[in-house]
């Protein structure tokens, strides 16, 4: 998938949300300290470029130089190549000493990752017993009932083949995905905690927003057009109805899973 996204990393860039202020601001204040930050997996930047206006630092990684060519940058953020299996000695080059990492990100990415590698990668580096792990994704979008039903139809695991498996991770708000962290401070568990994320979009931007998407971009590698003229009219009808302005508030339901590293081995 990442092969797939970095081919189409303009339109990723353009039609997906930011992440809400009062995600950030929630996570902020489960960090003990905030002088560096990670971000994996970091696309474009749009984690990033929220998390450095609360870390001093930030180093946000990413597999795909076609995406990081578009990340905004900022002094406190340092973009950095890696591979897609990330050796200990890449980490510590690129990233950070170990133990040395107040917060380690992954915005809509972690149902990608061999999570197990990964897990044993951030409890290396997370300063310990306090370092945090949050991860986070969005649900089906929402704008008005009929353009929902049109893409509820899209959305479905049912109805649309492309989806990989991965996504009924996201559909489940990684409930049942494993998470070997410890509550911070103030919840009896890791979550999901709840929060949405807000864009105006027009139909045309909302349409990018739909072929950013890795069943729209698995179909159009096997030569599928998923966004027909047929189904764009049918959008556009859609659109149209309930009072029918050319901007609608497109809501994205956000989950966090959020945890600690407590005192774990970096070898666990």
């Amino acid at each position: 998938m990442a092969e797939l996204f970095g081919k189409q990393a303009r339109r990723y860039a353009d039609g997906r949300p930011s992440y809400p202020p009062q995600l950030f601001q929630f996570i902020a204040s489960k960090t003990p300290s905030r002088d560096l930050a990670w971000d994996v997996g970091t696309g474009s930047g749009q984690a990033a470029r929220s998390l450095a206006e609360i870390y001093k630092n930030v180093v946000a990684t990413d597999v795909s130089p076609e995406q990081l060519e578009l990340a905004q940058r900022l002094p406190n953020i340092r973009y950095e190549l890696t591979s897609p299996v990330v050796s200990r000695a890449e980490l510590q080059q690129k990233v950070a000493a170990e133990s040395t990492v107040d917060l380690v990100t992954i915005a809509m990415a972690l149902h990608w990752f061999d999570r197990p590698n990964f897990y044993r990668q951030a409890k290396r580096l997370l300063k310990k017993p306090d370092g945090v792990i949050a991860a986070w994704g969005y649900t089906m979008p929402r704008v008005t009932g009929p353009v929902d039903s049109i893409y509820e139809e899209f959305y479905s695991m049912d109805s649309n083949p492309y989806w990989s498996p991965t996504h009924r991770v996201v559909i489940d708000e990684y409930r049942d995905m494993d998470f070997p962290f410890e509550p911070v401070e103030g919840m009896e568990d890791t979550g999901p905690v709840r929060f949405v994320a807000e864009r105006a979009m027009g139909l045309d931007e909302f349409l990018t927003f739909v072929r950013s998407t890795s069943p729209y971009l698995k179909a159009k590698e096997e030569g599928v057009e998923l966004l027909g003229r047929d189904v764009v009219e049918r959008y556009r009808r859609a659109w149209n109805e309930e009072g029918g302005e050319a901007e609608k508030v497109v809501k994205f339901p956000v989950f966090l899973r959020i945890g600690k590293v407590g005192n774990a081995s970096s070898t666990d």
